[in-house]
């Protein structure tokens, strides 16, 4: 009889060592089977080496552009702005791009044909969005339609180019005031930090333009909280989500374990969900 097959772990490389990212990185060092922190791609390398003393030693600082290279899968973790440059990379070499600037998906969705024509794929991770399975479930029939209630503490909101655009200002705010209502395209392209969460229901239920946003800056709620509501043909149902800010207040706590979900899915013997 021959022994268990033993397979090479996939190799993981992180852009971008944000709360986020950082947290994802010293989960995978601390051991994830299967799978393998190889390189990480950083602004700033000493800032990275102080929080991850492995960087810069065992573990590799690559370009952006670079990270795809001897990396199987590629975690982003970026500003906005850096996104489509590591997405197109990661791509064009045929890898696995896991991004957790969803947003960007929508402000960039011509990625999505190019991962088709060259072999790749994108696997957004549930993130903060518990219940994106009874989503996906409900979309092999139809939706009727899909809300999202954003409700955030003001911080998390400062900054965003819609509030600027607009001259809306979130500070010293006493009672909740609603900041944004339209499509989660538009939330997208608005608050690109902030409603990653909005844009991942999107894609997975009845698109961007379709999906109904409601941004509110309320300072008596202490975590990012989301309301959803879905009207199908298989079941209507609603849920709520209280996620607990990360140090980014913009970003929850559970987008990192989720994200080290997402990755022990695509190795692991058991997947549970869909």
């Amino acid at each position: 009889m021959s022994g268990p097959k033993t397979r090479e772990p996939l190799r993981v490389g992180i852009a971008g060592l944000g709360a986020v990212g950082l947290e994802v990185a010293k989960r995978l060092i601390a051991g994830v089977p299967g799978l393998k922190l190889t390189a990480v791609a950083v602004r700033d390398a000493e800032k990275a080496r102080r929080a991850l003393p492995q960087v810069g030693e065992s573990i590799p600082v690559r370009k952006l552009t670079e990270l795809a290279d001897d990396c199987d899968i590629v975690v982003e973790s970026l500003p906005p702005a850096l996104f489509r440059d590591v997405a197109l990379s990661t791509i064009d070499k045929g890898r696995i791009l896991m991004p957790l600037s969803v947003a960007q998906l929508l402000e960039n969705s011509d990625l999505i044909e190019r991962a088709r024509q060259k072999g790749a794929r994108i696997l957004v991770p549930t993130g903060a969005l518990v219940g994106l399975d009874a989503v996906r479930a409900a979309a092999e029939g139809t939706i009727h339609s899909v809300k999202m209630v954003t409700r955030k503490p003001p911080a998390g909101l400062e900054g965003a180019p819609y509030l600027r655009e607009k001259g809306i200002s979130v500070s010293g705010l006493k009672e909740p005031l609603k900041v944004f209502d339209g499509s989660a395209r538009e939330g997208a392209r608005g608050f690109p930090a902030n409603v990653n969460v909005a844009a991942a229901l999107s894609l997975a239920g009845i698109g961007p333009d379709r999906t109904q946003l409601e941004i509110w800056a309320d300072p008596n709620v202490t975590r990012n909280t989301h309301t959803i509501s879905v009207d199908a043909d298989t079941a209507r149902f609603t849920m709520t989500i209280e996620n607990i800010p990360s140090e980014n207040p913009r970003t929850g706590k559970s987008v990192a374990p989720s994200t080290v979900a997402a990755l022990r899915a695509i190795v692991s013997e058991l997947k549970v969900g869909t």
